[in-house]
C-alpha cells in the first residue's frame, strides 16, 4: 500500500511538470509555427485595432510569440520548482533553483534544436535565451517569494 501512495505522490509531483515539457515539444513543432498562428492573432489584432498597419501586425505577432517563449518557460520553471522542493531526494530539495533552472536550460536547448530539423520552424539560440530568461525570472521570483514568505511567519 505504501508504495501505490509514494507512486502517486511522485505522479502528483512530477506529473504536471512532464505533461508541460509535452506541451512545449508539442508547441515546437509545425502545429504552432508563425504562420499557424497568425490565422489566430492576425484576425484579432485586425477586430480589436481595424485600422492596424501591415508593419505593426508583424510586430505585434513577433512581441505575442516572444512573449509565448519566455512565459512557457516561466510556468515549465515554477512546475520544477514545485516538483523538486517537495521531492524525497534531499539533493533536488536542497538543489531546487539550480536543479529547475538546469531542466529550463536543457528543454529550451533541446526545443530549440528539434525546431531547427524542421521545415516549417526555425531553431534559434535567442529563442533559447528568451526561454531561458522566462525560466530564470520566474524561479527568481519564487526564491524572493519564499525569503520574505519565510520572514513573515518568523515575526509571528
Amino acid at each position: 500500500m505504501t508504495e501505490k501512495l509514494t507512486f502517486g505522490r511522485r505522479a502528483c509531483r512530477y506529473g504536471p511538470l512532464l505533461l508541460w515539457i509535452g506541451l512545449i515539444f508539442f508547441a515546437s513543432t509545425g502545429n504552432l509555427s508563425a504562420p499557424n498562428t497568425s490565422r489566430i492573432i492576425r484576425p484579432l489584432l485586425l477586430w480589436l485595432f481595424p485600422g492596424i498597419t501591415e508593419a505593426a501586425l508583424l510586430q505585434i505577432h513577433f512581441l505575442i510569440r516572444k512573449s509565448a517563449h519566455f512565459t512557457e518557460y516561466a510556468v515549465l520553471a515554477l512546475l520544477a520548482a514545485r516538483a523538486f522542493l517537495t521531492s524525497s531526494q534531499t539533493l533536488l530539495r536542497r538543489r531546487w533553483w539550480l536543479a529547475s533552472l538546469a531542466l529550463v536550460a536543457s528543454c529550451a536547448l533541446l526545443d530549440e534544436y528539434h525546431q531547427s530539423l524542421l521545415s516549417t520552424r526555425t531553431g534559434t539560440i535567442y529563442d533559447s535565451l528568451i526561454d531561458i530568461s522566462g525560466g530564470a525570472s520566474a524561479l527568481a521570483a519564487l526564491a524572493l517569494w519564499r525569503v520574505a514568505h519565510r520572514k513573515q511567519y518568523r515575526e509571528r
